[in-house]
């Protein structure tokens, strides 16, 4: 006997509706792009003109995020049976990378500003402060349009660390342009740079190493399998489970497939049902096939738990 349940319809942390916020944001940043590319041409900075390139990505960040959480929402299909809920995590992925790349980038010229120092002109460094001011309001305004979904969808939190990314650069640029023109300190944009480079890259390390670990099916970090083991294994004539599988099909999608070992063989729906539920309700597992067996007939994947290490509800993974 079996049961398989998608609990993502009705499940109360069902995915929030993103897309006006994406909207927004990729509207404002368009116009910020042709803003700095404007006063760049104008003042012959080169500096305004890379960071508007620099800009356009995060442009090509949200649009990426957006296509993960609008592809959620397409229809499993004989050909893709899961639909297309990976999408989401192949997004988080490439902001991530998009991020440590552009991060990598930033550094490289700060050491080459440090190495060769640039004359400012005053009235050139005056227009680089005013473009970063408007570059901070935008790209703060558009972070906080993600703000709220940053905690429980890392693809969310791809587009959110991305634009506050960008909010901390631009005030980098104000701070260090400031106390240059106080000061004639013309190694701090350099220094400011390399250190904002470096905050970002210990903070966006951890979104691309979970939504690598995603990729390849890694137990999410909001779960613990050995709890979820000990979980089924504790039910009701369980003797042990066997074949215990937990990854995620989505940022907001997490699949479980197991088979529980009943030697009397007596699971109705009652049961399976209860197993569901508190796999939905205790670990947020969406999407639950459970089968249940006298004794194991197929070999294990040697997964999260080794079948000769489940003799009983308290083995550890091998």
């Amino acid at each position: 006997m079996s049961l398989e349940h998608d609990h993502h319809q009705d499940h109360s942390h069902a995915p929030a509706n993103f897309n006006r916020a994406f909207a927004i944001g990729i509207a404002l940043n368009i116009v910020f792009v042709a803003i700095e590319s404007f006063y760049g041409w104008q003042v012959n900075s080169l500096a305004l003109l890379a960071d508007a390139g620099h800009n356009l990505s995060d442009v090509a960040g949200l649009v990426l995020a957006w296509g993960g959480a609008l592809a959620v929402k397409l229809r499993p299909n004989p050909r893709y049976t899961y639909g297309w809920k990976r999408a989401t995590i192949l997004a988080a992925f490439a902001n991530a990378l998009l991020l440590l790349v552009a991060m990598g980038g930033l550094a490289w010229e700060a050491i080459g500003r440090l190495l060769s120092p640039q004359v400012v002109e005053q009235e050139q460094a005056v227009t680089i402060m005013v473009v970063a001011g408007v570059g901070i309001a935008i790209n703060t305004a558009t972070a906080l349009l993600f703000m709220r979904g940053r905690d429980s969808d890392i693809n969310i939190r791809g587009a959110f660390m991305h634009m506050a990314a960008d909010a901390l650069v631009s005030a980098g640029v104000v701070f260090a342009g400031a106390l240059t023109l106080w000061k004639g300190w013309t190694w701090l944009d350099p220094i400011t740079s390399l250190a904002i480079a470096g905050v970002i890259l210990v903070g966006t390390w951890g979104l691309f190493r979970q939504s690598l670990h995603m990729l390849f099916d890694g137990v999410p970090d909001s779960v613990d399998s050995q709890v979820v083991h000990d979980c089924l294994a504790g039910l009701p004539g369980v003797s042990r489970v066997h074949d215990l599988h937990i990854w995620a099909m989505g940022t907001n999608h997490i699949a479980l497939t197991a088979l529980l070992v009943m030697p009397e063989g007596h699971a109705d729906d009652a049961f399976l049902q209860n197993a569901t539920r508190q796999m939905h309700q205790r670990f947020e597992i969406t999407h639950v096939t459970l089968q249940v067996v006298r004794v194991p007939f197929t070999e294990s994947c040697g997964g999260l738990f080794a079948d000769n290490m489940a003799a009983s509800s308290s083995i550890g993974p091998s």
